[in-house]
């Protein structure tokens, strides 16, 4: 499933997957982000807190984004597939101008909301220039291959996850949540083997990927983001490997990145923090490498 098509009068949307675990009571710099960028005290948010069965879970996020300064927050309570034709719910979306999905099951969000209008409205509304944002199991089905589940260990195994298809709303990256504190290397490692197109992005908790139009990404938060570029791939033992057996990955790129860092999706390059780039080795305008990079995003 690919991204829904843009408009040519206006870049896609922020896609911000947030690895679960946000501080939501103190700074709460991710929520307030995501306020900012949907409008502040002109914003509509609708919460999708369909992958927890959590009454609470909408109200809650609704609490957070008013006392952040949003000047709308609305929550759809949506528990089973015929919810999503819900023409008001509809309504709602068209006139939001931030989304966020909370956390929970991500397979309970897909089987809900796949293939229903309300995934469509989501993608459209991404494509046509407003944020989505969504934490634990929410970040996960952001991605055209969504990981459903699988071991947590630092050793990559033929059967160390399981993937199930996910909204599309980015087919650039495979992402995984609470990362470092489930140990979720190994399959994230994994996941990213089945094919090396895919960039495998591990968010730790209170930590965010805010991916912009232009495919660049920048981490928030307190933790980091792990990046695994398997575009350089020289072997791979997966098609081969027995069940449950570990595997070797030859020509991984792996960057674990924190607050400030950036990267670009289509280059591959990962950037310090603005504050340390000035001594560290970053490539100029005229660098072969990064020039190819930008004319692969001018095609894209």
């Amino acid at each position: 499933m690919c991204p829904a098509p843009v408009n040519d009068a206006s870049p896609r949307g922020f896609i911000i997957p947030i690895g679960g675990g946000e501080d939501r009571e103190k700074e709460m710099q991710i929520h307030r982000k995501f306020v900012e960028l949907s409008g502040g005290s002109d914003a509509d948010i609708v919460v999708i807190p369909t992958a927890s069965q959590l009454e609470s879970t909408g109200p809650d996020y609704n609490d957070i984004f008013r006392e952040l300064g949003a000047g709308k927050v609305e929550f759809l309570p949506i528990t089973n597939r015929a919810d999503c034709d819900n023409p008001d719910f509809a309504k709602m979306l068209d006139r939001a101008t931030g989304i966020f999905m909370t956390g929970g099951n991500q397979l309970r969000l897909s089987t809900i909301l796949g293939g229903t209008l309300v995934a469509q409205k989501i993608r459209r509304q991404n494509a046509a220039g407003v944020p989505v944002a969504g934490t634990s199991a929410g970040a996960s089905i952001m991605s055209e291959h969504m990981i459903a589940g699988g071991a947590s260990n630092a050793t990559p195994a033929e059967d160390s996850v399981n993937l199930a298809p996910g909204m599309g709303l980015t087919n650039a990256v495979i992402i995984d949540q609470h990362f470092t504190q489930r140990n979720r290397l190994g399959r994230l490692l994994a996941a990213s083997s089945y094919n090396p197109f895919l960039i495998g992005l591990g968010i730790d908790e209170d930590t965010a990927a805010f991916i912009s139009a232009d495919n660049v990404l920048e981490v928030v938060g307190s933790g980091t983001v792990t990046v695994v570029d398997a575009s350089a791939l020289t072997y791979s033992s997966m098609w081969q490997a027995g069940r449950g057996e570990a595997l070797s990955l030859l020509g991984l790129k792996i960057h674990v990145m924190g607050e400030g860092c950036r990267y670009d999706l289509v280059s591959h390059f990962a950037y310090p923090p603005v504050e340390h780039t000035a001594s560290c080795s970053i490539p100029s305008v005229t660098d072969e490498t990064y020039a190819k990079g930008n004319t692969a995003k001018e095609n894209s």
